[in-house]
């Protein structure tokens, strides 16, 4: 037979933000993020456009017939 416990569990405090001792400048701190980036070269850029592009006419494309269907089709109904 087991005695209840009036400990309860140990709970994590979720760990400090450490703020710099330093304030940067702005664009000083944005320049710095930007040197992390990894940018994409031509073929990357070109091939990823390309399929954003396909994909956005794909998609006009489907909207425009589903709303040229429940045209034609309150078209039918409402006469």
């Amino acid at each position: 037979m087991t005695t209840p416990t009036n400990q309860e569990p140990l709970k994590k405090e979720p760990p400090e933000i450490k703020v710099p001792k330093k304030k940067k400048n702005f664009l000083t701190s944005t320049f710095d993020e930007l040197k992390l980036v990894v940018w994409p070269n031509k073929q990357q850029l070109f091939s990823e456009s390309v399929a954003v592009i396909i994909m956005v006419s794909f998609s006009a494309a489907a909207i425009a017939s589903v709303s040229r269907f429940y045209g034609w089709a309150a078209s039918q109904i409402f006469r």
